[in-house]
């Protein structure tokens, strides 16, 4: 069942990489199919290929380009769960937490300190107090240390100290407690090329479009590959559906009921300057539906989230001016000096996978995953907390393996680092030596190791080769033109909108959101794909389509005519 050729062992994800997993994935059966990119689907793919099956995957946009690239970038256990009474929950997902803080990707996932505001003088702090104990105790729970500080009681003084813009009447004092943060769009990527390192078969930019069927078992799917126009066929023992919030639209493709409904939630957040409000810590607050964040991201701020029920196009949910006011509105209770719009630099929308359920608030339905095998080789997942993306994974393989002939062995992606990781942390304290050596700034070393890991070198090679690389991008200061070069031979980016939405965040950190730098990424990637000028052109124009498209639907004041105006501009097309 295992692979009969020699597994590939390269970390590069370009285009010939491509090329020679869609060659396989034409050429044999194979042990598991994954259809989608996300967190869950690649995360799918690397389970099952470190189980010594054939593996492949395949994604119509780009790795994480739908809800796992939008989320509000936290790992994190759910402290609003608590109240639901969902403690498998939250134990579940700070078991998971710790692993990627000191395991699987310290160089990704990183400690942040929250505060929560108290309002009333005893009760509250109580109550709340009680809850982050809980939290604390459940962060045990995997037999090994959280990998971040307990939760700590503040006065009000001391809160002042730490946020002096929050609103002198905002707060009688405050709980402190750690969560975790990650780049999502960054971590899907790497875990792709982690599952592609260890011999998996992946593929973006392929649209499945339907499923082979031997009687009413699922054996195969017909594919699009839309970079090439070509058609074919995959054949697979089991196939894993793990397409999030398009699971039922993949389910009726096999023309069968699925067992279980997902309803897409609407979440947005607002990218604000880090110098809008001065804070050493995010803050966690209460609204009357849900909660609302503000995270320490870089040089800004993100501020969300919103929970509403969206109906339109999946591919692009669109914020609208009123997302946009409702966080405004309820931030700014707590704040002294207002933040308005023109402080905000950046919007983003996503939408979360929800189990549907019988109430119509979702932000009431499941959080949790359930994994459905009612089509003879089909294995369904969907639900889910980004957090938790490793059990789910594992569980949608085992149900896929309960089918299987033969002895497969048990997950064990729970021990596998993702790649750049292994030895981050020699790098890290090396980081003044390696700046020195390379004559790049420590800064620039710090923000490549945080960003790449181990890894990193093989981006100072590139700059080493040519100086050039080691220039920012215009517009974009954090940035440097290596990250254009590497994210398209290393990294699986095949359009302009990957580099500038995904592999890195310039379309919602800077304030052009990318336009100033999009001609010169366009020529950057060029050097490495092949395109001729008129493609350029092309990459830029589309993309210029997309930000002007973005910012128009945010002047909308309802999700129809938000929607309406975001598809005007067009999505990539495949070249048939």
């Amino acid at each position: 069942m295992a692979e009969k050729n020699t597994v590939s062992r390269s970390s590069k994800l370009g285009p010939e990489e491509r090329a020679a997993a869609l060659e396989r994935m034409k050429d044999r059966e194979l042990d598991v199919l994954v259809i989608g990119g996300g967190i869950v689907g690649t995360g799918s793919a690397l389970d099952a290929v470190t189980r010594g099956l054939s593996v492949g995957m395949l994604e119509q946009r780009d790795w994480g380009s739908g809800t796992s690239s939008r989320s509000s970038k936290l790992v994190h256990g759910g402290i609003r769960y608590l109240e639901q009474l969902d403690f498998r929950l939250v134990r579940e997902a700070l078991i998971e937490r710790g692993l990627l803080l000191q395991r699987i990707a310290p160089h990704l996932v990183k400690p942040v300190r929250f505060l929560y505001p108290l309002k009333k003088r005893v009760f509250e702090r109580l109550y709340i107090g009680a809850g982050m104990l809980l939290y604390d105790i459940f962060s045990y729970s995997g037999g090994r240390p959280p990998g971040v500080p307990h939760h700590k009681h503040l006065s009000k003084r001391q809160v002042m100290n730490s946020i002096p813009s929050l609103a002198n009447d905002a707060l009688v004092g405050g709980i402190t407690y750690y969560d975790a943060q990650v780049d999502d769009a960054r971590y899907v990527s790497s875990l792709a090329r982690t599952a592609s390192f260890y011999g998996a078969h992946i593929a973006s930019r392929v649209r499945v479009e339907g499923f082979i069927k031997v009687g009413q078992r699922v054996v195969g799917v017909e594919a699009h590959d839309l970079q090439t126009g070509e058609h074919f066929q995959v054949r697979a023992k089991q196939v894993v559906n793990a397409t999030g919030v398009w699971t039922d639209d993949t389910a009726r493709m096999v023309g069968e009921r699925g067992t279980f409904h997902v309803r897409a939630s609407k979440g947005i957040h607002l990218v604000v300057p880090r110098d809008r409000f001065q804070s050493s810590m995010g803050l966690l607050l209460r609204t009357e539906k849900s909660v609302l964040f503000v995270i320490p991201w870089g040089r800004h701020w993100l501020v969300g989230t919103t929970d509403t029920d969206w109906n339109l196009d999946k591919a692009h949910p669109a914020a609208t001016a009123a997302d946009i006011d409702y966080l405004l509105e309820h931030v700014n209770q707590v704040l002294a000096v207002k933040l308005t719009r023109e402080d905000v630099e950046g919007v983003y929308a996503g939408l979360r996978p929800l189990l549907a359920g019988e109430s119509d608030q979702t932000s009431k339905l499941s959080r949790e995953h359930l994994v459905g095998h009612s089509v003879p080789g089909l294995v369904v997942i969907a639900g889910g907390k980004w957090t938790t993306y490793r059990v789910m994974a594992k569980d949608a393989i085992d149900a896929a393996v309960d089918a299987l002939d033969g002895r497969v062995p048990q997950s064990t992606t729970q021990e596998i680092p993702l790649l750049g990781a292994e030895g981050y942390w020699a790098a890290w304290n090396k980081r003044g030596r390696i700046a020195d050596a390379f004559g790049v700034h420590r800064v620039r070393i710090e923000h490549l190791l945080n960003r790449y890991g181990t890894l990193t070198d093989e981006l100072l090679d590139l700059i080493r080769d040519d100086p050039k690389l080691g220039e920012p991008l215009p517009g974009a200061d954090d940035y440097l033109a290596a990250e254009v070069v590497y994210a398209a031979s290393h990294e699986g980016a095949l359009h302009l909108e990957d580099v500038l939405a995904r592999r890195t965040r310039i379309s919602i950190e800077a304030w052009d959101r990318g336009v100033s730098a999009a001609p010169v990424a366009a020529e950057l990637m060029a050097g490495v794909l092949g395109w001729d000028k008129e493609r350029q052109e092309s990459e830029v124009a589309n993309y210029l389509k997309r930000v002007t498209a973005e910012r128009e639907s945010q002047e909308q004041p309802d999700d129809e005519s938000a929607d309406r105006v975001r598809l005007e501009a067009p999505d990539i097309q495949p070249t048939d």
